[in-house]
């Protein structure tokens, strides 16, 4: 039979009001008698129940979590520190992704409202398929809300990620500073803001160096393995090459295309240099090794996440604010026929 917070205050010899605040550490209790009824406690084996403390708090002791899809090797990662944040103050996650009916957009607009409705205490959200005046709508209603991988000019101070322009701007300087000057590229969706993003500061900085990408030689792909194929199909088909090197807006494409253009008979880095974006786990560990940008997302959500924390619970863990990419060099880019670029720093 479960002990009870009755049998504790009898065994203590106070009352059952005294004991609770004794135990919930709510209220004042004299120290001896705190000591007391802890004694009994201990003694007895009481184990205080999560749901009534949470009741007493006013707090559901869970923080929701929005992404997209739960598979691949992009989102895990997050929500496995999302969750271990979460147990090390005590509460836990709910989480919710992308299904059903409706379009991205209504998806994720679901997936929200279901974590709403288990009253938890606050939201991260990671979606680009929602618009500035969604995450508007949606703060009057859950104004304890963060964005992971998101600006929102509504409430910048709730997002958390990194300058994916300034990580475009990398990805450029990569390719300029290995001597290639004749490139093609594999983009993201269109509908992808930090996807924009990171291929306008690609352009921007390519253009500052008189380079440019013809039409021709851009593709776009969906971010996945499937997508990278198709994309490099795509320019395979467009017929000769004339280009050294490749950037792809992430790492599943770009392992796609490599694998892609392997087959047909182009070899990577000697023929063909290609690039990725966001140093996902497996990068390390392609044939050749990928040279990406780097992304600190998993760095951006922690920080996020603890955000959220602090602003549900009133807590005081630290948190950061700047999240700078940075290229990771293995072996999948190697020298190319032009005079290399020359860069002071890292810093576009």
């Amino acid at each position: 039979m479960a002990v009870t917070l009755a049998d504790v205050a009898r065994r203590a010899g106070v009352g059952l009001g005294t004991a609770s605040r004794a135990i919930s550490g709510q209220g004042s209790v004299a120290p001896e008698t705190l000591a007391r009824v802890q004694q009994a406690a201990a003694a007895l084996g009481f184990q205080p129940s999560k749901v009534a403390r949470a009741l007493s708090r006013r707090t559901s002791d869970m923080v929701g979590i929005y992404v997209p899809d739960f598979s691949g090797d992009f989102y895990g990662p997050i929500l496995q520190m999302v969750d271990a944040e979460l147990r090390a103050v005590d509460r836990h996650m709910v989480a919710a992704n992308g299904c059903g009916g409706g379009d991205r957009r209504q998806q994720a607009l679901d997936g929200i409202r279901f974590l709403q409705e288990r009253q938890c205490d606050g939201v991260l959200v990671m979606s680009n398929a929602l618009r500035d005046t969604d995450y508007a709508a949606l703060w009057k209603k859950l104004p304890r809300m963060v964005l992971l991988n998101r600006r929102s000019p509504a409430h910048p101070e709730n997002c958390f990620g990194t300058d994916h322009r300034r990580a475009g701007r990398l990805a450029a300087r990569a390719l300029l500073s290995r001597g290639h000057r004749d490139i093609a590229c594999i983009g993201g969706p269109h509908s992808a803001p930090d996807n924009e993003d990171r291929m306008a500061g690609f352009h921007a900085e390519l253009a500052a160096h008189g380079v440019q990408v013809p039409p021709e030689r851009q593709v776009e792909g969906d971010f996945g393995l499937a997508g990278g194929q198709a994309a490099a199909d795509e320019l395979l088909r467009r017929g000769p090459r004339g280009y050294t090197a490749l950037f792809c807006a992430n790492d599943m494409m770009a392992m796609a295309a490599v694998s892609r253009f392997g087959a047909a008979g182009v070899r990577v880095p000697q023929d063909l240099a290609v690039l990725g974006y966001d140093d996902s786990a497996l990068a390390a560990f392609t044939t050749p090794a990928l040279t990406t940008v780097r992304v600190p997302i998993r760095a951006a959500a922690e920080s996020g996440c603890r955000f959220l924390i602090n602003l549900c619970y009133g807590l005081a863990l630290p948190v950061q604010r700047d999240f700078p990419p940075e290229v990771v060099w293995r072996d999948s880019v190697a020298a190319g026929p032009h005079e290399p670029i020359t860069f002071d720093d890292d810093t576009p």
